[in-house]
């Protein structure tokens, strides 16, 4: 049998009760390579597997790029939302990275809390930016 959200979501990371998916996009049509600028799309799948419910608070990302320079991003929520999943539930966003190489990588976490205030912790698996020029080096 085929695990379809493993073709779809080939990046995975379990915290517990909270699984969160990746799947990456490289976006010729919004990268300029002669003008040093690649653009990847990012969808994550956020899943809730536990018995109660979590609000996603923070989000951290450690953002490597191919020269190996590390950029850190720190914010509320994730695009402008701080949703709520509830058990058996998943929450599912699209969000975009660009660089200035043609390829680089990214992880991190997020913060959630549980409905006692306890803060959560989800890891975010690192994955891949590679560009068409980079997959076939």
């Amino acid at each position: 049998m085929v695990d379809t959200l493993a073709l779809l979501f080939p990046h995975v990371a379990v915290s517990g009760a909270l699984t969160v998916r990746v799947a990456v996009s490289y976006l010729p049509e919004q990268s300029a390579p002669d003008q040093s600028r690649w653009f990847w799309s990012y969808h994550i799948r956020i899943e809730n597997d536990g018995e109660g419910t979590v609000q996603l608070l923070e989000r951290y990302w450690k953002i490597i790029d191919g020269r190996g320079n590390i950029h850190e991003v720190r914010g509320q929520g994730v695009v402008g939302e701080m949703p709520v999943v509830t058990p058996g539930e998943s929450y599912d966003y699209v969000s975009g990275c660009p660089l200035d190489t043609p390829a680089g990588a990214m992880s991190g976490h997020y913060i959630f809390v549980d409905e006692d205030g306890a803060r959560v912790i989800a890891e975010i698996p690192e994955f891949s930016l590679l560009s068409p020029l980079e997959r076939d080096a």
